[in-house]
């Protein structure tokens, strides 16, 4: 390898590495600052989606611990104007699937009415609905189990575990 083209890859590394969002590993609302661009009837849309998909029991559920907040800055930050438009308007195609089942939107449905939309676009036979709930539901799962309270209080995360523990028995 010739030494110009390894330090053009190492620099290239390095720029990486630096420039990786940190707000995207343990993130709380506070990290959240300004993340919104969807209008506000879009946005209550998500809201509502993703507390049908993690609600709150005896946990916080999506919508406490900030998930749509952390999707709209991943699909702000992230996608491109064409994508953008194209997360939107799954938003729109969710309420159009509540309009023609209950003839309300989404926002105005019940939890029970909610979750019978997200079902039948799961059951759908239009790709574009199982696509838009496929992402919707992934955003969710990953923002969840991503956030400092699912970390701290679910999974026990230790970034460096400080122990070592020596005389273990080994089974073989």
């Amino acid at each position: 390898m010739k030494r110009r083209k390894a330090i053009a890859q190492m620099g290239l590394g390095i720029t990486t590495i630096i420039s990786f969002p940190a707000w995207a590993s343990g993130w709380n609302r506070l990290t959240l600052k300004n993340a919104r661009y969807l209008e506000d009837h879009e946005s209550d849309t998500l809201t509502a989606m993703v507390d049908t998909i993690i609600p709150k029991t005896d946990t916080p559920g999506a919508k406490e611990l900030g998930v749509p907040e952390l999707i709209q800055k991943i699909v702000k930050d992230c996608y491109d104007p064409k994508s953008q438009a194209a997360f939107a308007s799954s938003l729109f195609m969710t309420d159009a699937v509540a309009l023609s089942k209950y003839g309300d939107s989404f926002i105005h449905l019940n939890g029970e009415q909610q979750s019978e939309v997200l079902k039948s676009m799961a059951g759908s036979e239009y790709p574009d609905q199982k696509n838009a709930l496929n992402t919707i539901k992934q955003m969710t799962i990953e923002g969840y189990t991503k956030s400092e309270y699912y970390m701290q209080n679910v999974s026990h995360f230790e970034m460096a575990p400080n122990r070592y523990i020596g005389c273990v028995t080994l089974k073989i």
